[in-house]
């Protein structure tokens, strides 16, 4: 499909807890359109408490991105590329409007702007596998001095003990690319797909009352039985990940016999550091069109979405 002449994405972004999976659906209703979830954690079976997906009753549009793997599964920002823009074709090809709603930066600029993945980004790798191993047996500060060795320029900008930029940063040179090169060309690339970005503003304070809020009634909705549930079927390392808030927290408690409103409050202070990390990602994009979530009601964010969207969308023909 000829991509000058496509339906841009509308891409609801911002942090966790701020509306976004309401918004996106009242938008694709609006639009005749089809939501993709870009959220790494929702892409697992059975988690679904804890990440704060949209249960199957109160989807009112199709999704996709949800449920694509089991916890633990090896996935990437690169197969999520692959994944939403077969998914944005699918939902083109049937004349509705393809709208991309969640928090995971990374995975929203993958599927959007046009960045080509180091094979290194795709799972069965042996490259990768070799060298998790010589930082699992031999320590990551021996990997990493072995990178600065070859490398000087990108092993400065990577911490000694992230074995995972360490470990992309070797699948780089393998390809002769240098990571630190590679991270200068991401702030200036270019966009693969045409899209609206709608961002979710919220004052912190009242933010983390959500989250608060929200950790609450997850735990009202069984996520301890999730979690439970979860490592009785044998998915103890995707629920133990260090990316799984509100997982890894309550796996840690349960098998210390610590108290489990302890693991709660953790999982509160977790998540409203994720999305401080989320709120200083999207802030960076200068694409993002801020509503103010704070102040407005969804039927009012729902109209300054639409107007954003049209104002755009008659920009982009003109």
């Amino acid at each position: 499909m000829d991509r000058d002449h496509q339906k841009p994405v509308v891409c609801v972004v911002g942090p966790t807890a701020s509306g976004k999976s309401a918004l996106a659906q009242l938008i694709a209703l609006e639009l005749d359109g089809e939501i993709v979830s870009a959220d790494s954690m929702q892409i697992y079976r059975g988690m679904d408490i804890g990440t704060g997906k949209v249960p199957e009753s109160q989807r009112v549009v199709n999704h996709y991105g949800l449920d694509l793997a089991d916890p633990g599964e090896p996935w990437s920002a690169a197969l999520f590329q692959e994944y939403a823009r077969r998914c944005f074709d699918e939902i083109e090809a049937k004349g509705k409007w393809p709208i991309l709603c969640g928090g995971t930066g990374f995975y929203v600029r993958a599927a959007i702007d046009d960045y080509d993945f180091p094979k290194g980004e795709q799972v069965d790798n042996e490259l990768r596998d070799t060298l998790n191993a010589v930082a699992e047996h031999e320590g990551a500060h021996v990997l990493w001095e072995r990178l600065r060795e070859i490398d000087p320029e990108s092993a400065a900008i990577i911490p000694e003990n992230d074995v995972k930029r360490v470990v992309r940063a070797f699948e780089l040179l393998d390809e002769g690319l240098s990571y630190a090169e590679q991270k200068e060309k991401l702030a200036q690339i270019g966009q693969y797909k045409p899209a609206i970005f709608i961002g979710l503003a919220v004052d912190p304070d009242t933010l983390r009352q959500r989250i608060r809020d929200r950790v609450d009634e997850m735990v009202a909705e069984g996520l301890v039985e999730e979690v439970e549930s979860l490592l009785a079927r044998g998915f103890r390392e995707g629920v133990t990940a260090p990316q799984a808030i509100g997982y890894k927290e309550i796996v840690q408690a349960l098998d210390e016999g610590h108290n489990l409103e302890e693991a709660f409050e953790e999982i509160k202070v977790a998540t409203c550091r994720y999305a401080k990390r989320q709120r200083t990602w999207f802030r960076k994009d200068k694409r993002v069109h801020w509503i103010d979530a704070t102040a407005l009601d969804i039927d009012s964010m729902l109209k300054e979405s639409l107007e954003i969207i049209s104002n755009m969308s008659k920009a982009d023909e003109a």
